[in-house]
């Protein structure tokens, strides 16, 4: 329990500390944002600085500070480590790197930043796997709510009934000006967000029936992966994230001064990381072991485990505001996901947005799409999601370094995503050659080349960033 607290400690020390050192480095200035510059009335519009970290947090949230965290939690305690120090280091530089570089752009998508700040053939390839990302973001983030919502329904409101009625909801949130629903409803749900994990947190330290172990180095799955890559790929959005690349962009159309970009990105990712952090400590000691955190993880699903934590350590009205959360946080992310991939086709084929027919034109198939992405089984959909979803996270973390190697004050100022991008990329390597929907080979195979792929990129790192201070 001492340890858990150190680490929600830390989270706040690393926002007000090392945040700080990158808005310095980053250098916010007092220049028109796009907010006020494009101002189009759908995807362009002033927000008042609660209101866009709040919906940053609920853009980014999704499932996957609990599911992920939960699941991550089958490791042990160690997961601690990660949510807290990828959180600092890694995931909170990458959200605001992303935001604010993109603010510089007109608000412009990671793909399209990829193709001003590496070559052409990059541009075409994020624009791809930008978009197989966020599609297949959506779509989870159809199936796990929809599997929840189930489970508290009549049975005769069946899975599909609700995949449905979300899909019908994302089209409708997706082609809306941003300010209508998302705008009006997402700090609502962000609260509820936040209350629910101060909920969770509440159970876990001051019920006597309930135990949570100290951190340790000890790797306790019961099935015997390996930490390395496997929890690093498993947290994910709890520590950093692929999707937040395809996210922060959104916000940074709308946010209304640079000198509160580190409130709202590195913000937003440290609330979520708090809410990775209590709902891994919630399974450890809910379950009591690892072994029976797996079991009802395999026997119930990630929606069934948390219902089940949910309303056992909470009951009553706080179950339900729990449950509530765990809800509306996917459904919130989806379809942010699906406009997210709607901008970025809007961007590709140079389509106004602001008809409302030229945004259907999009939608629809992508929505479509989804729908049928929806009869896969959910466990691998995750899966796909998860390795693609850190391969994003390390390729927006080079954009970001080769964005300070331009433009920074300092030569040695790109550290600050380049040490990052270099352990994204030696996790990223290291599970494409072990995961099981990947090559699966072994780890004496995957273990050295994951080495040598992110050691031979930060050695071009080194040789670019030599050479951009020797002209």
């Amino acid at each position: 329990m001492v340890s858990f607290l150190i680490a929600l400690g830390v989270l706040v020390i690393g926002y007000n500390g090392y945040g700080r050192m990158v808005e310095m480095i980053f250098g916010p200035d007092d220049r028109k944002t796009p907010a006020y510059e494009i101002n189009d009335g759908v995807d362009f519009i002033p927000m008042p600085t609660w209101k866009a970290l709040l919906i940053q947090l609920l853009n980014i949230a999704g499932t996957g500070p609990i599911f992920g965290a939960i699941m991550g939690a089958c490791f042990g305690p160690i997961v601690f480590f990660w949510i807290v120090l990828g959180a600092i280091f890694g995931g909170a530089v990458h959200d605001f790197m992303c935001g604010m570089i993109s603010e510089r752009h007109n608000g412009a998508s990671i793909s399209e930043l990829s193709g001003i700040y590496m070559n052409k053939v990059v541009l075409y390839i994020m624009r791809v796997f930008s978009l197989i990302l966020l599609i297949l973001t959506g779509t989870v983030f159809v199936t796990s709510p929809a599997a929840l919502i189930a489970r508290i329904t009549p049975d005769f409101l069946t899975e599909s009934f609700w995949v449905v009625l979300i899909l019908i909801y994302y089209l409708i949130a997706t082609l809306l000006p941003i300010d209508k629903v998302i705008g009006k409803l997402y700090p609502i749900f962000a609260v509820v967000l936040i209350i629910m994990a101060f909920a969770i947190a509440g159970g876990t330290l001051f019920s006597k029936q309930y135990h949570l172990q100290e951190i340790s180095l000890v790797n306790m799955h019961p099935d015997g992966l390996p930490v390395w890559p496997y929890m690093f790929v498993t947290v994910a959005c709890g520590a950093i994230s692929g999707f937040h690349a395809t996210q922060s962009p959104m916000m940074s159309k709308c946010i209304i001064s640079e000198r509160r970009g580190r409130r709202v990105f590195y913000g937003a990712m440290i609330i979520e990381s708090v809410i990775a952090l209590v709902w891994a400590a919630g399974g450890l000691a809910f379950y009591g072991n690892t072994t029976d955190l797996n079991s009802a993880i395999a026997t119930l699903g990630q929606s069934g485990t948390v219902y089940d934590i949910s309303s056992t350590m909470l009951k009553g009205v706080g179950g339900l505001l729990a449950i509530i959360g765990v809800v509306v946080c996917p459904i919130t992310s989806g379809d942010t996901a699906f406009r997210s991939a709607r901008l970025i086709l809007a961007e590709w084929t140079g389509l106004d947005q602001k008809s409302i027919k030229k945004r259907l034109i999009l939608t629809i198939p992508l929505l479509l799409i989804g729908a049928v992405l929806t009869q896969l089984d959910f466990n691998v959909l995750w899966r796909y999601f998860s390795w693609s979803n850190q391969t994003l996270a390390m390729i927006a973390l080079w954009i970001a370094t080769s964005y300070l190697i331009k433009n920074g004050k300092r030569r040695f100022d790109s550290l600050i995503t380049a040490l990052p991008a270099t352990f994204m990329s030696a996790v990223s390597m290291t599970y494409f050659m072990m995961g099981k929907e990947c090559l699966g080979m072994s780890k004496t195979i995957g273990y050295p080349i994951g080495i040598i792929f992110a050691a031979a990129l930060f050695i071009v790192y080194l040789r670019i960033n030599a050479k951009q201070w020797s002209n």
